[in-house]
């Protein structure tokens, strides 16, 4: 593969050209502008920053080599995951000896995840330092203890004190919520630090933080460029000796919210624009979670697929070569700027409020994102969050069942429609049977084959069999009527009169909401109209109760 990048093997296009595609794309609306210009940028200072220089929104460095990183549990795994292609470890620490333990671990930067032993493997740091990397230590309960932690075992490369701001996303939280409440969180963490007579300096550049990327590809880029942002300008304000101690340290990992049980293998794609967009971004390093992180420990396969996208984006897609490939879209710029807005707007008020620590002991935080999380996941059970594979497009033949090793604790909202189709699984294992719906199509032809291909995906998503007819046959456990709404008033009578002289009490339900005909064609017997503003959660378990599958 040539190292030199040219466009000769494109056909050259005009300006007019691409300004039709685009009128064309916006349907004609005068309203749009087709250009941009920089007067409409104005404002934004830090458009006259280069990357590396403050306030860091393009960067905190002047390349975009960000380091792959992978999880191990021992030597020997970290070993074999820089020889594979890793850059450096995250070390998740069990019950092993830890001096044992960092005498054993290859050289390179290391990070520690040590929960509950942070404060361990600190200690263990002070008396064998490593050269670069950190440990998951929050503060927040033992302030002295953290601020001899950072005399004691600071230095450039090492971070002791990592912000686990990817917590927040993780349990439902917004971007704006996230990017606030870790600026908020920093600035107490160097406000205690600098209390107890840590420089400044020292003290943000103690600081690292962990961000999860979500699936809204774009707005996680402008995420990481407006933490950025923030982050110089709350630093700027303990006024530091050097500017570069206002530089944000960031760990990106591919958010574990967005990943689902079923249809895993899309679990890649996701990770796939998720690691883009941290790339993009600006991201220091980088962690890909495995496609089956969500039911089973990951594998040698697994992990070997989840590092080599980063070398994909590294090496083909060449990533590491473009600084702030974001800088100068409209856009993006313009999104970059409204979340730095909004987070900093809501981090004052945090502030106001008695700042972070007042507010995560008071539980406030706690509570605006236990709202955040309800809403985004009523998004999903109505289906207005698409969750491919799980909420839309089921694959009706997967079953994973069997194929579940442990269960997940953390927080994902495609759970709810998972547990829903295990739930069907596990029925059908019991023994007992995997309820059958016969599609019944009848009358026009495009409003029968639409509805019927709706209600085959909405009732995939509980793991039913559904069986697309122009008769009635077989013995199904419901038939769903699929036509037009005029057609309904005739057809359900007709359908259901015709399963009462057979001796069968199934149920009957219809596809749409045909408002004019509802009360007559409940007196009929029509048992629901499932529609696009049907609660699919709520639907699916009222069917599962009817039908007896039960756990």
């Amino acid at each position: 593969m040539s190292d030199t990048l040219t466009l000769s093997e494109f056909p050259p296009v005009s300006t007019e050209q691409w300004d039709e595609v685009v009128r064309k794309d916006l349907k004609g609306d005068p309203k749009t502008k087709l250009y941009y210009r920089a007067e409409d940028l104005r404002g934004l200072n830090y458009l006259c920053s280069a990357p590396g220089e403050f306030p860091y929104t393009r960067g905190a460095r002047g390349d975009n080599a960000w380091r792959i990183r992978e999880v191990v549990h021992d030597p020997a795994t970290a070993r074999a995951a820089l020889d594979a292609g890793a850059d450096e470890i995250y070390l998740v620490l069990g019950g092993q000896n830890i001096d044992d333990m960092l005498k054993a671990l290859p050289h390179c930067d290391v990070h520690f995840e040590a929960g509950d032993r942070a404060a361990e493997v600190l200690e263990a740091l002070s008396r064998a330092p490593v050269s670069s990397g950190s440990v998951d230590y929050e503060p927040l309960a033992d302030f002295d203890r953290a601020a001899r932690f950072v005399r004691a075992i600071h230095t450039p490369n090492f971070r002791p004190i990592t912000i686990r701001a990817n917590r927040f996303p993780e349990n439902g939280a917004t971007v704006v919520q996230e990017l606030a409440f870790a600026i908020a969180e920093g600035v107490e963490i160097i406000a205690q630090l600098t209390d107890r007579g840590v420089a400044p300096d020292d003290a943000a550049q103690s600081l690292a933080f962990w961000f999860a990327i979500g699936p809204n590809y774009f707005l996680e880029i402008a995420k990481l460029r407006a933490a950025r942002t923030l982050w110089s300008r709350a630093v700027a304000s303990f006024h530091p000796a050097q500017a570069g101690s206002a530089k944000m340290t960031i760990y990106a990992r591919t958010a574990h919210w967005t990943k689902t049980i079923y249809d895993p293998y899309v679990n890649l794609l996701r990770s796939t624009t998720e690691a883009m967009a941290a790339a993009i971004g600006g991201a220091d390093a980088i962690q890909v979670g495995a496609f089956d992180e969500t039911y089973r420990q990951s594998d040698a396969f697994s992990n070997r697929l989840a590092r080599n996208t980063q070398l994909i984006l590294r090496q083909e897609a060449w990533l590491d070569r473009s600084v702030d490939a974001a800088g100068g879209s409209y856009y993006l710029e313009s999104l970059t700027d409204s979340l730095a807005r909004e987070a900093w707007t809501l981090f004052q008020g945090i502030e106001a409020a008695g700042g972070f620590l007042k507010c995560y002991e008071s539980g406030s935080l706690e509570r605006d994102t236990a709202k955040s999380r309800a809403d985004r996941e009523a998004a999903v059970a109505t289906r207005r969050t698409t969750i491919l594979g799980t909420n839309q497009y089921p694959n009706p033949q997967e079953r994973m069942l069997e194929k579940i090793e442990r269960q997940d604790p953390a927080p994902r909202p495609a759970r709810i429609f998972e547990e829903i189709r295990l739930r069907t699984e596990r029925h059908a294992a019991a023994p007992g049977h995997t309820p059958r719906f016969l599609l019944l199509e009848a009358g026009d032809l495009k409003m029968r084959k639409a509805r019927s291909g709706f209600i085959a995906n909405f009732f995939g998503c509980a793991g039913f069999e559904c069986q697309v007819s122009e008769s009635l046959t077989g013995d199904p456990d419901v038939v769903v009527l699929c036509s037009s709404d005029p057609e309904y008033a005739a057809l359900a009578p007709r359908v259901i009169q015709e399963l009462r002289d057979a001796g069968k009490s199934t149920p009957v339900a219809v596809a749409g909401n045909p408002a004019d005909s509802i009360e007559q064609l409940k007196q009929a017997g029509v048992a629901e109209f499932v529609h696009v503003r049907s609660d699919a959660v709520s639907a699916l378990s009222a069917w599962q109760e009817r039908l007896g599958v039960r756990d």
